[in-house]
Parts: C-alpha cells; sequence; structure tokens
C-alpha cells in the first residue's frame, strides 16, 4: 500500500505533463472525428480517466514486487498472443480482442511485460559487459513478441519492442562485437521478414517512402495527403476544425496514426512545436528521473520507459513528414487508442512508483 510519506515524493509535474498531453490530444480527436459517428473523443477522455485511475492503483504496489513476478505476466501475455494467432478468427480481429463493450490489444500491454522482464534480468547482472549469452536470452524474449505480434500482423508494435530490447542492452555494457553481431542479425532478420513475413501492401509502404509519388492513390496515398495537410497549415494553421484535409476526410487515419497532420493543418508550425516542446519536457523528465532510483532495477525501468516513449515520438513524427515507412506506430498519449493510452500511463506509474519509493529500497 502507499505511505502516506511517498505522497510527498509523487512526481506530480509528470503526471500533469501526462495528462496535459492527453488532453491535448482529445481536442485534436474531437477535431478529426466529430462528424463521425462512434464519438471517439468522449471514448478518449473516458480511456484518460480509466487509465489515470489505474496509474494511482498500480502507485499502490511496490515495484520490486511486480518485477518479482515478471516472467508471470510475460508469459501470460506470450500465451494471449499465441492464442490469438491460433483462435483468432474466433477470438480476435487482426491483433485486438473484441469484448462487449470495448477491444483490447495485448500487444500494447505486452510492452508492460517486456519492460519488467528485462530490467529483473537485467539487474541481478554484475558483469561490466554485457555478455553473449545475456544478449541472446534478451533478444529471444524481445523476439518472441515481436514475431507473435508481426504474424497478426501488426509490424509497428512488433518494431516497437526494439527499444526496449536497445534500451537494457545499452545499460547493461554492450560491447562493440556484441552490437555488430546485433546489426547482422537484424538484417538477415529484415532479409527473411521482407521475403517471409511482410505483406504486399508493407512492401509497397517500404518503397513508396522513397517514392511516393509512384503511387499517388495507392500506397503513397497517405504520405502525401499527411505531407499536404501539415504544409497547408502554415505558421498558425487554418484554425480549430477548419483543416480541409482532415475535415474533408482526404488524410487517411487522421484522429489516430496521423493526429498530428491534424495540429499541422489547424494549428500550424506554433501548434506542432508546442506539441513538440510538451513531448520534450516529458521525455526530458523520464530520462532525468533514472537519478532518482536506489536500486539497479529502477534505473533499468525508467530508462526503457524512457527509450520506448522517445523511439514512438521520434517514428511517429518522421512517418507523418514522410522520414520515415508508415508501420502504424501511434504518437504516444495524442493519438486515439485505449490501450496505447492506457500501456503509456502504466508505463509512466512504473517511473512515479520507483521515484516514491527511492528512500525505502535503500
Amino acid at each position: 500500500m502507499i505511505d502516506r510519506r511517498h505522497i510527498e515524493n509523487i512526481d506530480w509535474f509528470l503526471i500533469i505533463l501526462l495528462v496535459l498531453i492527453s488532453l491535448v490530444g482529445v481536442l485534436a480527436v474531437y477535431s478529426s472525428s466529430h462528424y463521425l459517428p462512434g464519438k471517439y473523443y468522449l471514448k478518449q477522455m473516458l480511456f484518460i480517466g480509466v487509465s489515470l485511475v489505474l496509474l494511482f492503483l498500480f502507485l499502490a504496489v511496490d515495484y520490486t514486487v511486480l518485477t518479482t513476478y515478471s516472467f508471470y505476466f510475460y508469459s501470460l501475455i506470450a500465451a494471449v498472443l499465441a492464442g490469438m494467432l491460433l483462435f483468432g478468427q474466433i477470438t480476435a480481429r487482426e491483433s485486438w480482442i473484441k469484448l462487449r463493450y470495448f477491444q483490447v490489444q495485448p500487444s500494447e500491454l505486452a510492452k508492460i511485460a517486456l519492460i519488467l522482464v528485462l530490467a529483473q534480468m537485467f539487474s541481478e547482472y554484475k558483469k561490466n559487459y554485457v555478455s553473449l549469452g545475456a544478449v541472446m536470452a534478451s533478444s529471444g524474449l524481445t523476439a518472441a513478441f515481436s514475431i507473435l505480434v508481426a504474424s497478426q500482423p501488426d509490424l509497428g508494435t512488433a518494431v516497437s519492442y526494439l527499444p526496449l530490447l536497445l534500451g537494457a542492452l545499452i545499460l547493461a555494457g554492450l560491447k562493440r562485437r556484441a552490437l555488430a553481431l546485433i546489426l547482422i542479425f537484424s538484417v538477415l532478420l529484415g532479409v527473411a521478414g521482407w521475403n517471409l513475413v511482410l505483406k504486399d501492401y508493407q512492401k509497397k509502404r517500404l518503397t513508396t517512402l522513397i517514392f511516393p509519388g509512384m503511387d499517388p492513390r495507392g500506397s503513397g496515398y497517405q504520405i502525401l495527403q499527411s505531407k499536404i495537410a501539415i504544409g497547408s497549415g502554415g505558421f498558425s494553421g487554418k484554425g480549430f476544425k477548419k483543416g480541409t484535409q482532415s475535415q474533408l476526410r482526404f488524410l487517411p487515419a487522421r484522429h489516430t496514426d496521423f493526429i498530428l497532420s491534424v495540429v499541422g493543418e489547424e494549428f500550424g508550425f506554433l501548434g506542432v512545436t508546442g506539441v513538440l516542446i510538451l513531448y520534450f519536457l516529458f521525455i526530458a523528465r523520464l530520462f532525468s528521473s533514472c537519478a532518482k532510483s536506489r536500486d539497479r532495477t529502477g534505473v533499468y525501468i525508467i530508462f526503457i520507459v524512457s527509450m520506448m516513449f522517445s523511439f514512438q515520438v521520434l517514428v511517429n513524427v518522421a512517418m507523418v513528414i514522410g522520414l520515415f515507412p508508415i508501420v502504424g506506430i501511434p504518437l504516444p498519449l495524442l493519438s486515439y487508442g485505449g490501450s496505447s493510452l492506457l500501456t503509456s500511463f502504466l508505463a509512466v506509474s512504473l517511473v512515479v512508483n520507483i521515484k516514491m519509493r527511492r528512500f525505502v529500497n535503500i
């Protein structure tokens, strides 16, 4: 349970930034989807409320307890992902499990499981440099999730597990030889994935990144419309709910993966800059929190969480301006989606959990 003395050590500034970015997301979701059935902005507000409650409930459990049982949590998520592949026609639609009132994306919650199991594994690692065995073991745990999720198929989420592994290996002291082996393995995995895993539409997305004009009405459509939306916003934007690309539905996935394009069109350079400043403050606060942990487990968790957010923000921003393939990675906290939002809130809860107990786990 939460000791009253711990409350004064809660990082309220981090939580405020978390909620503030999420509320900006509600405005963007409302603008891009208010004319659609389903009231996505109201659902997003409900997701924020539920996620915030679970964030504080999560704080009641010491993070050392969570890491102790991390492998069981990891095994449970892996079993669910494997079950979705085996019984997908019955229980899941692509990477989602559809329940009566809502849908759950286990591949998002898998990030929390992977963060905890990697932190538990490397917190007990005492060598100055990470061994090849540790690299292979941690890579195997990560690859298992990546392969299961990529087979659904959900390439974007599958790729998002890699920075979690990279963050753990960096802290563990990755040697150049091991890094070279990882790069070689990644290249081989990429070649195999291109020939055996990627669907035709996913291959088109990669080739269209370089030549979007080759298929302006097909695989290049999203990139071109996103660039038009952001470029047409100019310095100060067209105004709230006045973006032509989003309001006239030219821009696909405008309330999910391309939500930043909506911000750019309606609020211009100033709006995008404001959002990026909020993300900079948020991520900088996460990285600086590493110094607030009194044990190795906490340092690993905070650093891996920071890598997770950094990667997703960087890739999504690069994606909407045409510098990265469209792989289906949402902008954390801003894009519509309950599972993604919950995962982000739980990840931040882990960081707050560590900082508030920094004078206990000594």
